[in-house]
């Protein structure tokens, strides 16, 4: 199934970096996205360094091999978690609503949800998502994000064809009407 996904996870956290932590929530990730039907282009761990996560969220965004970053990690209160730092500092756009509805979603979950600063937007025509750092967080979050992606990018990359425009949907209603 072509989703048009080409996708980049990366892993933000010190301890997988310094290879002293396997990385199993980086490694849920890329398994998600590939039965989501996405070509994971890249897979990379990196620390919680504000200025290099952000120059690797760049990196990615710019490539044209890709349309969709995704982070797990760095998104807490901690004192080094700089994930959506980082993001705010490449996205040209936000995109709150993916992030609205992760946090609505996995609070029904776990009250932890409420914590968690994740923000996601668009830099480059890339889509930057951040997901937390636990393999149950990536998992609940990417599901319920996960029917919306492939729209997402589609949109990123100028195809408006199946937006519906100004008043189908009333002309289809009306003719449904006259059917009954």
């Amino acid at each position: 199934m072509d989703t048009g996904l080409r996708a980049v996870a990366i892993t933000v956290s010190d301890r997988s970096a310094r290879g002293e932590q396997e990385d199993v929530s980086g490694t849920a990730l890329v398994e998600l996205l590939r039965e989501a039907g996405a070509d994971v282009v890249a897979h990379e761990v990196v620390s919680d360094e504000l200025a290099l996560l952000a120059d690797k969220l760049r990196e990615f965004a710019v490539r044209p091999d890709v349309n969709l970053v995704i982070t797990t990690g760095g998104t807490g209160l901690g004192p080094r978690d700089n994930t959506p730092e980082a993001t705010l500092r490449v996205i040209e756009r936000e995109a709150p609503g993916l992030s609205e509805a992760m946090r609505m979603e996995t609070l029904k979950n776990t009250p932890m949800a409420m914590i968690s600063r994740g923000v996601c937007g668009i830099c480059s025509g890339t889509l930057i998502i951040n997901l937390p750092g636990s393999p149950k967080a990536v998992s609940e979050s990417f599901a319920v994000i996960r029917p919306v992606l492939p729209h997402a990018v589609s949109l990123l990359a100028g195809d408006t064809s199946h937006v519906s425009k100004p008043g189908l949907d009333a002309d289809k209603a009306e003719s449904t009407k006259t059917l009954r």
